[in-house]
């Protein structure tokens, strides 16, 4: 039986959501972390950091590397802010080359790398995929005060922010078979749904409830697999 587990990543682990009525980011209470531990006896311990890239958190990890031998599995969720841009940036020179903040072929190594020190450290990684996000919604939000005609000339189009985004979530997948660890399949249980995008926030990139209880079904829906 799984008793306690520890998670690293970024704001959708640690249950950052947008709330529209008060406009501004807060921590969900029933976020999928909190509903595992209340509808389980799994205790989680939440390392996760909003922001939060491949780099940062092998940092983040190093801090609690002792500790993972004493946890019966460590989930492990990045990419979402890896493969983000400097829009402004991006706004200002839409005709020059830009990098997003961790090129994939970096963030693949980094993520081997981390998964790597778990399993060093006595732990045992299971890594989550990407919810997928809503792109137009997404480059709404992020050219927001922006020159929006010239990223959208710098993209080519809306949707290759999603396509950029999944080439990410593809990699999370690929780093599971090659290092022959679990993964649990956040993307596929949102995209069944038909209508995914009702299970995002108005910034196009975070769940919302409805969201974190769907990733918190398919996690102990898994989890049995485990016990």
């Amino acid at each position: 039986m799984i008793q306690s587990v520890c998670i690293f990543g970024d704001s959708v682990s640690k249950g950052v959501i947008f709330d529209s009525v008060r406009n501004k980011y807060i921590l969900l209470k029933d976020s999928f972390v909190g509903t595992i531990e209340h509808n389980t006896n799994i205790s989680v311990s939440n390392y996760s950091k909003f922001g939060c890239t491949i780099t940062k958190g092998c940092e983040v990890l190093k801090k609690h590397e002792s500790e993972l031998n004493q946890y019966d599995y460590t989930l492990l969720e990045f990419g979402g802010n890896d493969c983000d841009f400097d829009w402004a940036a991006i706004s200002n020179e839409p005709e020059s080359p830009h990098t997003p903040n961790t090129p994939v072929s970096a963030f693949e190594q980094g993520y081997s790398e981390l998964i790597d020190e778990v399993k060093k450290s006595g732990g045992k990684p299971v890594l989550l995929s990407l919810p997928p996000i809503d792109a137009k919604r997404y480059f709404a939000w992020v050219t927001r005060g922006l020159n929006a005609d010239n990223v959208l000339r710098w993209l080519g189009d809306v949707e290759y922010i999603y396509r950029w985004h999944e080439m990410y979530n593809l990699a999370v997948n690929r780093l599971a078979k090659l290092h022959s660890i679990p993964l649990i399949d956040i993307s596929s249980a949102f995209l069944k749904t038909g209508h995914y995008q009702n299970l995002i926030c108005e910034d196009g990139i975070h769940p919302n409830k409805d969201g974190h209880k769907l990733i918190s079904e398919t996690i102990e829906q898994n989890a049995l697999a485990y016990v």
